[in-house]
C-alpha cells in the first residue's frame, strides 16, 4: 500500500512540470488601494464619554465596545489590580449574577468579554444587530454598576494565581519581565508586568470596589459601535445608558522616559535548549514624522515572515522557529523589540547574523523590487486586518489612545507606499543604534554567555545576571 502510495506521488512530481508549461502565467498584482475609513460619526456626552458610530458591513452583526481608561498604568504598585477588578466585573453586574449576564448575551447571538490592559479595560460585546441596544444597556451595568461580589473574589483569585504561574514557567514571560524592568524600572508601572503570588492573594474586595470607584467614568470612557445597526435607536440606548454616569476622572498619561543602553541582561535557566531573546532600541513614538518610515523598515527588517532576519535565520540557517520584531506604542513613547527562541548553541551565531541584517539595512539601500514589495504587503495588510467590525473598533481604538488624527487611516496606506528605499535606509540608521542596544538572554548561561561576549558588537557592553521574578 505504501509502495503504491510513493510510486504515484513520484509519477505526480514528474509529470506536473509538464502541465504546469500548459498553465498561463498568472495576472500582474495591481496597484494597492487606499483604505477607506466608512463614515463615522463621533460625539460627546455632557459628561465627557466619547462615543463612535462606524456603520460598517453588510452582515446583521454589530460590535459594541467601551474602553475605560484604566489599566495597569492607573494601578500604581498593585499590580493586576486592574485585571483583577475587570474578572470581578464579570461575576455580576445590575443585579445579575455572572449566569445571567452570560445567558443575556447569548439570547442576543453573542458573548460578553472583559478584560484589562496596560491603558485600558475593554468591555465589550458581538451581537446580532437588533440587539444592538440592549447590548449597550448590558454593557453600562457592568461598567458602571458591576455588583463586586465578595463571594466569588477566592475563586477569581485562584484563577488569576494558576495563570500566574503558568506564565513564571515561560522564558518569554521572564524575557518580557527582565526587559520591562530594565527599559522602565522596578518601580515604574510599565515596569511592573506581573505582582508576587502572596501580593495577587493579598488583594481585598475594598481594594477591588475602590480601583472600580477611583478610575471609571464617562471621562475616561470611549464607546465604539460598528457594524450595521439603526442610528437612532443606538443614540437613544447611549444617552439612556451612559448620559447619568459620574465623569470621574480626567485621563492620565504616564511620563515613560527608557533607561540608557547599553546593557546585557541575563536570567539563567541551566541546561535550557534554547534561549529567549530580546533585543530593544528606543523607537519613534506614534504620528511623528518618524513614525510610518519606522514601520516600514521594520517590516522588511523583521516584523514581516517574508523579512530578512526571518529568511535568514529561519528559513536560511535553521537556528529558530518563529523569529520577530515590532514596535510597542503607548501614548508618547515607543519601543522596538526583537524576539526569538534560538537553539543554545548558536545563540551567539544568531545574534551575529542579527546584527548584519541591521547592519545592511543601515549601509545599503533596500533593492526597489523588494521595497516595493514589502510597502504593498503592508498596504494589503491594512485592508485584510481591518475587515472585520471589532478588527476595525481595535484599530479606531488604538488610533484615538495614541491621539493619532482621525484621518489617519485614511491617510496610513498612501503614506506607506511613499516610504522610499532612501527614506528606509535613513529610518534604519536612525532606529537601531547598536552601541545603544538592550539585550536579554534567558537561557544556559554557562554555554550561552561566552557566545554573547565573544561577539565585537558586546564586547565593551556591561552584563548584569539578574533573578525573576
Amino acid at each position: 500500500m505504501k509502495r503504491a502510495l510513493l510510486a504515484s506521488l513520484l509519477a505526480f512530481a514528474a509529470i506536473t512540470p509538464a502541465f504546469a508549461q500548459d498553465f498561463p502565467p498568472p495576472p500582474p498584482i495591481g496597484e494597492p488601494k487606499p483604505f477607506k475609513l466608512p463614515a463615522t460619526e463621533t460625539f460627546t456626552l455632557p459628561n465627557g464619554m466619547e462615543v463612535t458610530l462606524v456603520p460598517y458591513g453588510i452582515a446583521p452583526k454589530v460590535v459594541v465596545s467601551l474602553r475605560v481608561r484604566a489599566g495597569s498604568a492607573t494601578e500604581g504598585e498593585a499590580t493586576w489590580l486592574a485585571e483583577l477588578t475587570a474578572a470581578m466585573m464579570k461575576e455580576g453586574a445590575g443585579g445579575r449574577s455572572a449566569g445571567q449576564l452570560a445567558t443575556a448575551a447569548a439570547e442576543m447571538g453573542g458573548d460578553l468579554g472583559v478584560g484589562a490592559g496596560q491603558q485600558t479595560t475593554q468591555v465589550t460585546m458581538n451581537v446580532l444587530s437588533e440587539y444592538a441596544p440592549r447590548a449597550v444597556a448590558l454593557i453600562g451595568d457592568v461598567a458602571i454598576r458591576p455588583d463586586l461580589p465578595a463571594s466569588e473574589l477566592a475563586r477569581v483569585k485562584a484563577n488569576l494565581g494558576r495563570q500566574l504561574s503558568v506564565a513564571l514557567s515561560q522564558p518569554g514571560t521572564l524575557a518580557d519581565i527582565a526587559l520591562a524592568r530594565t527599559i522602565y524600572g522596578p518601580n515604574h508601572p510599565y515596569g511592573r508586568v506581573v505582582p508576587s503570588a502572596a501580593q495577587l492573594a493579598g488583594y481585598t474586595i475594598d481594594q477591588i470596589k475602590g480601583f472600580h470607584r477611583d478610575q471609571f467614568g464617562a471621562k475616561r470612557a470611549h464607546l465604539y459601535i460598528a457594524g450595521k445597526f439603526d442610528a437612532v435607536a443606538i443614540k437613544a440606548a447611549i444617552t439612556r445608558t451612559f448620559g447619568g454616569w459620574t465623569a470621574g476622572p480626567e485621563p492620565v498619561t504616564l511620563a515613560a522616559p527608557h533607561q540608557a543602553g547599553p546593557r546585557v541582561i541575563l536570567i539563567d535557566r541551566p541546561d535550557a535548549p534554547q534561549t529567549t531573546l530580546r533585543l530593544s532600541f528606543d523607537a519613534a513614538v506614534a504620528g511623528s514624522e518618524a513614525d510610518i518610515p519606522q514601520r516600514v523598515t521594520n517590516s522588511l527588517l523583521g516584523g514581516a515572515f517574508s523579512s530578512r532576519i526571518t529568511t535568514n535565520i529561519r528559513e536560511t540557517r535553521g537556528y529558530t522557529y518563529s523569529p520577530g520584531s515590532g514596535v510597542a506604542f503607548n501614548p508618547d513613547e515607543a519601543l522596538w523589540t526583537f524576539d526569538a527562541d534560538v537553539t543554545t548553541n548558536v545563540t551567539g551565531a544568531a545574534l551575529t547574523e542579527v546584527f548584519k541584517e541591521i547592519r545592511r539595512m543601515q549601509t545599503e539601500p533596500a533593492p526597489i523590487e523588494e521595497s516595493l514589495g514589502i510597502r504593498t504587503y503592508m498596504a494589503g495588510l491594512f485592508a485584510i486586518s481591518n475587515s472585520t467590525s471589532p478588527a476595525l473598533v481595535n484599530t479606531l481604538a488604538t488610533r484615538d489612545l495614541l491621539g493619532l488624527p482621525a484621518d489617519w487611516t485614511d491617510r496610513y496606506v498612501p503614506a506607506v507606499l511613499a516610504v522610499e528605499p532612501a527614506a528606509m535606509l535613513a529610518s534604519a540608521k536612525a532606529s537601531y543604534p547598536l552601541e545603544k542596544l538592550t539585550l536579554v538572554a534567558v537561557g544556559d548561561l554557562k554555554t550561552v554567555e561566552p557566545q554573547l561576549k565573544a561577539l565585537p558588537e558586546l564586547a565593551k557592553v556591561p552584563f548584569e545576571r539578574v533573578r525573576v521574578p
